[in-house]
């Protein structure tokens, strides 16, 4: 039995998500690009090149992890980039988007000066815009807030738009739906419509959870069809995040003590929702747990869990257990793949889960456990 914690990544799970994607990029005609920012295990990287080579990069790093282990097709977007970073970027990418015109001014001399060196492998720019429409309820992942910091306004557009911009980008999504793709690109045209035929590429950014039971992929592939038809000069990207992870692999846990306090119940457990499952006190959400009874079950015996470090709202619940908890007993948090190793910390010291993967046959492969000298050499 493997000790807990840990994660497991189900490659059957993983297969099955990528023949979604796969199909919506060769029915639809667009380029799907993984967003490491979502997912960035990269031993799992070989089965994802079978089908996806291309990627979406925010960092120097997000980008030399494509290039040693997915591809060279790299599409990176930063809020902002430095004198010293960009010319790595530029090094690295074949699409580099702007957030801003002023950045787009600053840095396109080193584009054209590249390009004119490379023209094998010339970079191509794009410019992030806002079209300020909102279908996410929670503000900590809506980038189309009032007074964001992501993109620009159509009002701060010229006319014509300056040399060597070729595209746009806008990410308004997250795990969202083919029909709030819809609204977005109603009011993306509607805004910034009058430059779109003067653009090679238009990149539709994440959130398109495609890979979720109830998403309605003939509708996606209908509206990308039809945004083809309008638009032909463009070339569709997208680059979804949770799609390619989606329900792929889940956390198992041991209950360590049960204490009660003011008449609620709280399993104590050997992992953290502040260390390695973050978004739960982000979003905030409760992942559903494979041990857990309904919520409506009359008889379920309510229980909070808590993590293992010092911060005081280290916990999520309620959940409804059949039996009582018991030290000893293993829960097993189900969907936790995307989104979340990528955003684990070592806050406390305490020991990280390890990963381990499972195979379409045999049995499960460790791919990376953790000691005190990674927690030490992250100071060092």
């Amino acid at each position: 039995m493997i000790p807990t914690p840990y994660y497991i990544v189900y490659e059957d799970r993983l297969r099955k998500n990528l023949s979604v994607i796969k199909r919506v990029s060769e029915e639809a005609d667009v380029k799907i690009i993984m967003a490491f920012k979502a997912n960035a295990l990269w031993k799992t990287f070989p089965i994802i090149k079978e089908y996806i080579s291309s990627s979406t990069a925010s960092s120097i790093n997000e980008m030399q992890l494509s290039l040693d282990c997915l591809g060279n097709d790299v599409h990176t977007y930063c809020p902002v980039y430095t004198e010293s970073s960009f010319p790595k970027f530029l090094e690295g990418s074949t699409h580099i988007t702007f957030n801003s015109l002023a950045q787009f001014y600053k840095f396109y001399p080193q584009v054209k000066t590249y390009n004119a060196i490379h023209k094998d492998s010339t970079v191509s720019c794009g410019l992030r815009v806002n079209p300020h429409c909102s279908v996410i309820e929670t503000d900590l992942y809506n980038p189309c807030i009032p007074g964001s910091r992501f993109g620009v306004n159509a009002s701060g557009l010229p006319d014509n738009l300056p040399e060597g911009l070729d595209g746009f980008h806008f990410h308004a999504l997250c795990e969202s739906s083919s029909y709030d793709l819809e609204k977005v690109l109603s009011a993306l045209k509607e805004q910034f419509g009058k430059w779109l035929p003067q653009l090679k590429w238009l990149n539709m950014g994440g959130g398109h959870l495609m890979t979720r039971k109830d998403y309605n992929l003939e509708h996606l592939i209908l509206l990308l069809r039809n945004l083809h038809e309008e638009y032909p000069n463009l070339e569709l990207i997208m680059e979804p995040g949770s799609a390619f992870t989606w329900q792929t692999g889940d956390l198992v846990t041991e209950v360590l003590d049960v204490v009660e306090d003011s008449g609620i119940k709280t399993g104590i457990i050997d992992v953290s929702f502040a260390c390695h499952m973050p978004d739960c006190l982000e979003m905030p959400y409760r992942p559903n747990i494979l041990e857990a009874v309904s919520d409506d079950d009359p008889e379920g015996i309510n229980y909070r869990l808590g993590g293992n470090s010092c911060l005081s709202g280290d916990f999520v619940g309620n959940w409804k257990f059949k039996e009582p908890l018991k030290p000893g007993q293993r829960l097993t948090l189900l969907d936790m793949n995307h989104y979340t190793t990528v955003k684990t910390t070592m806050f406390n010291g305490i020991q990280h889960p390890s990963i381990w993967f499972q195979p379409l046959s045999g049995q499960p492969r460790l791919l990376r456990e953790y000691s005190y000298d990674d927690y030490k050499n992250r100071m060092d």
